[in-house]
Formats: C-alpha cells, structure tokens, sequence
C-alpha cells in the first residue's frame, strides 16, 4: 500500500492504571509537551488528505484529555471513523453522550481479568466494576462493543471465565492477545511470560469458543511471539500501512518504535504526508532492500518482512537484526532460553512484578 489505512492517535500517556504489561514508553517524562487541540485537529486534517480511513484514538487514557469529544467531532466531519480504545476509567454517562452525539464510532474497553480481584491486581487500581458499567453503558447507547484483555501467566488460566464475561457483556468481539514484549511488559517478563502448557490449554478453550461463538461474537486470539517458529509482521510491514502519532508530536511506524535509535519526525516540523512518504524514519525498513542474511534469501521476506524491528531492538540491541523470534535468526538463543526459564519445573517464585510508572500531565 502507498497510503496508510489506519492511524493511532496516542493522545496521552497520563493513565489511571498501573498495568505491569504496558507498552508504553519507559520515560514518560519526554511526552508531557502534548499537542494542542488545535495541533491536533490539523493532524487529523492531514490524515485524511493522505488516505486515513479509521482512527484509533489511544493513550494512555484517551479520556483524559478534555478536548476528546472536540477531537472525535473534527475526525466526524472528516469523514474518519473513530475507535475509542479506553480502560473506560472516566467513561461516565454524560462524557458517554456526549462522544456518539461527537460522531465516535466504535468503543473498545480493556479488562484485566474475569473477576474484580485478579483484574484490579493487574490493573494495579480498584476499577473492574467501573469497566462492566461502562461496557453495558457502551451496548445501551448502541455502539458496537470491542473487549480486550491481554493475556499473560498471570490470568490465561482463566480464559474461559474471560469468555464469559465477553458474553455476559454482550461484546461484539473480542480480542485475546498475548503479550508483547517490550516496554513495562520486557521488564516484567519472567513474571508474565505463560508455560507451554498454559497456552496449549488456552488455545483448546479458545478453539471450541470460536466454533460456539461464530455469527455471534468475533474472537481474536494472539499466540505469543517466543513460542512462533516465524515471527509476525511488523504491522503488515514497516510503514506500509499504518502509523502512530505520540503526544508530543513524533510519528512513528508503529506504537513501540519510540525506543528505536532512529531520526525522529514530528507533525510539529513537517507535514504527515512527508513523513509518509520521505522521512528516513519510514524510510529505514520499508521493503526488504534492509535485510541481513538469512532474511535476505528467505522466502518469507515478503510475508514477515524479518519480523519485529522493535524485538529485535529490544532483545540484540540492533533494529537491523532478524527478529529473534525466527527459528533462524542467530540470535534465536536469546528467545528460547526465555521459554526454558517460563518453562521449568522446579522454577522458583516468579520475579515480582514492576507496576508502570503513570504520572504525566495531560491537557
């Protein structure tokens, strides 16, 4: 694709909960300069014109920002369609109306877990009540209902119980993603990463749902990267179609790229279109011309597009590397001695978790 077809407006990083599996930056403290509403609306106006059709709108805690429904009436008139992905924290009934009289289109509400006491453990906040009213405010007002729990050691025992929540709430689909690694969620690994037969048992549970659910309720299930003989690709591959605007302004190829040694590009300096287009930043691993060997001669280079750049940042120190995750990838070491250690027997008590740092000032 030549234009992108969905962006992720990460309004803020400001966020009530303290989720030890976040992906969101290390240093929060570099993205406290949010754009204005005005900046903003500008972004958006630009999106459009370069071929966006949906916008996600994301954080942290999208509601945090006070010019939401301001944002998501502008995306309206131009015609975009507006998700709103939210931990639902601030989702009142009047802040509710207000978002479908604005135009939004669809809500998306994370939950932690299938009980009050395992989801507020995770979530690092008292809040599981707060999520189920505003789900069923969600469904009353009419809008279609995404649910997202990610999955970890922590709470895929409990997939079953999951789903029954998502029915209970009536959810028009649900999404059931492992992990990713990067981030809070790197830091915390040892303590998040499941066992082979936690996900074995999980994927049995999810089979027989979908065959259960069909016509009636989407489900999405992610399998972890660390157990993949491939890796995934890198959003469709590295700016091919979508991209991701953080707080302050940088535009990224996809929502984990802010740790990358890479040049920045910012909507505050050049136009969205040129940083679509030309900047090194999209630029960088765009085709395959990049690849090291055994990408290079892999029949699968334009499948997975050597996998995660991120990963591989995150797990060798060089964006350029192979994806780990790839069964031939020289650095496959570094993933399969992860899943030993998520795999012993006789493994000790698991590391303790790191909650995420979540103080920011948002507008």
């Amino acid at each position: 694709m030549d234009k992108p077809f969905g962006l992720l407006a990460e309004l803020t990083y400001s966020c009530p909960l303290a989720c030890t599996y976040c992906s969101n930056p290390l240093n929060l403290a570099g993205y406290t300069d949010e754009l204005t509403t005005a900046e903003w609306q500008r972004v958006l106006a630009e999106a459009q014109a370069l071929g966006v059709l949906q916008l996600h709108l994301s954080g942290g805690e999208p509601l945090l920002r006070r010019d939401l429904v301001t944002l998501v009436a502008t995306a309206s008139e131009l015609g975009l369609y507006t998700n709103l992905i939210t931990s639902a924290i601030g989702f009142s009934q009047r802040r509710a109306e207000q978002l479908k009289a604005a135009g939004l289109d669809h809500v998306q509400i994370s939950i932690q877990a299938d009980e009050p006491a395992a989801s507020d453990r995770i979530a690092g906040i008292a809040s599981f009540h707060r999520k189920v009213e505003a789900a069923r405010l969600v469904k009353k007002l009419g809008w279609p209902l995404t649910v997202n729990v990610v999955l970890h050691k922590q709470n895929i025992d409990r997939i079953a119980d999951i789903l029954r929540l998502a029915e209970e709430l009536a959810a028009d689909r649900l999404e059931l993603a492992n992990t990713q690694y990067y981030g809070w969620a790197l830091r915390n690994r040892g303590a998040l990463l499941p066992s082979r037969d936690q996900l074995d048992r999980a994927e049995e549970v999810v089979r027989a749902a979908r065959a259960r659910l069909a016509g009636t309720m989407d489900v999405v299930y992610v399998l972890p990267d660390y157990y993949s003989r491939y890796p995934k690709p890198c959003m469709g591959g590295w700016g091919a179609q979508q991209l991701t605007i953080a707080p302050n302004g940088d535009v990224l190829p996809c929502p984990a790229a802010h740790a990358l040694p890479l040049p920045r590009a910012s909507v505050r300096t050049e136009s969205l279109a040129w940083i679509w287009a030309e900047s090194p930043l999209f630029q960088r691993f765009r085709g395959t011309d990049w690849m090291p060997q055994p990408c290079r001669g892999c029949p699968r280079r334009e499948i997975d597009f050597g996998g995660c750049r991120c990963q591989a940042f995150y797990l060798t120190g060089d964006a350029a590397r192979t994806d780990p995750v790839c069964h031939l990838s020289p650095d496959h070491g570094i993933v399969t001695a992860a899943v030993r250690a998520a795999n012993e027997p006789t493994r000790p008590r698991d590391p303790v978790l790191v909650p995420r740092t979540h103080r920011a000032r948002s507008r």
